[in-house]
């Protein structure tokens, strides 16, 4: 559905920016430049996925130049959807009305398909503030970890139609990719919620080649 995500390359003042929003470069250990990069997404905003999908293909082509380290912050694309639940294709057609819905419906599947992937609508949206919260445990497990179940939920969420609302699901992806003190968390609603309270900005669905002209600029910058 329509949503965005912003991609900043910071060097090297601060900024708040939604999406994909600050590369920061400094060196590494490998003795090639490491980029930092902030992503602020939702669990539930498709773009947020192909804007992922996308960057991971830039870092792959830059593998043999840079490093990198990928942190990811919450961001609410719809703060007031219920923590229950609503059917996706009621609440986007409520929302968009059904002809735009169809009309995002197919170019998303199409999208998706581009990138091996299927589109799932089925199931619920919904509260996303319990993803939030086990993400941001998650990275203080590693980033590597709070990637990884990154990716396995837009997988539950946008190409199994799950519900990321659900408690199962969440502990199910937490279990999967190993991620520590799920259950506790989840367990009590108010934890974690107080962690939750660039230069160059880019669309997040932009194609491999532009996030690498990003980490271009970003070492130019910061040489």
């Amino acid at each position: 559905m329509p949503s965005r995500l912003l991609l900043s390359v910071r060097i090297p003042s601060p900024a708040k920016l939604n999406g994909l929003r600050c590369i920061r470069f400094m060196a590494s250990d490998t003795g090639k430049k490491l980029m930092q990069i902030d992503v602020s997404s939702d669990t539930v905003c498709p773009w947020c996925f192909v804007g992922k999908k996308n960057l991971e293909k830039a870092m792959e082509q830059s593998k043999d130049k840079f490093d990198f380290e990928v942190r990811w912050h919450p961001f609410f694309l719809n703060p007031d959807a219920p923590k229950e639940g609503i059917r996706k294709s009621d609440f986007y057609k409520m929302k968009f009305g059904p002809a735009q819905f169809e009309r995002a419906t197919s170019r998303m599947t199409e999208i998706f398909r581009g990138l091996g992937l299927e589109y799932d609508m089925s199931g619920l949206t919904g509260n996303t503030m319990d993803s939030h919260r086990l993400i941001t445990l998650a990275g203080h497990q590693g980033y590597d970890k709070q990637n990884a179940l990154v990716e396995e939920l837009f997988q539950s969420y946008f190409c199994q139609g799950k519900y990321i609302g659900d408690k199962q699901v969440l502990l199910d992806a937490a279990r999967k990719v190993g991620i520590e003190g799920a259950e506790e968390l989840l367990e009590d609603p108010s934890r974690g919620v107080d962690e939750i309270n660039g230069k160059y900005q880019l669309s997040g669905g932009q194609p491999p080649s532009t996030f690498m002209r990003a980490f271009e600029m970003a070492a130019k910058d910061g040489a």
